[in-house]
């Protein structure tokens, strides 16, 4: 297994278990939203730009969760 996708088979890991933990804190939700920008980081690396583009997209959903669930507004 090369480092690249030691990197993603990571990524898309803590993606899966951040979101199945999610209702247990706020916090798991913005690790979610992180580990998606690493899954997105990924995709782009591996030359797959629209799943790259799908991660970045779930992340910045996922960090709005994050956000308003903190009672923040812009």
């Amino acid at each position: 297994m090369d480092l690249l996708t030691a990197f993603g088979l990571f990524a898309v890991t803590a993606m899966l278990v951040c979101y199945a933990l999610e209702s247990r804190s706020p916090r798991w939700v913005l690790a979610f939203a992180v580990s998606c920008w690493l899954g997105s980081a990924y995709g782009f690396l591996q030359g797959a730009w629209p799943f790259g583009l799908i991660e970045a997209i779930w992340g910045l959903v996922a960090g709005r969760r994050w956000w308003r669930q903190h009672g923040l507004t812009l």
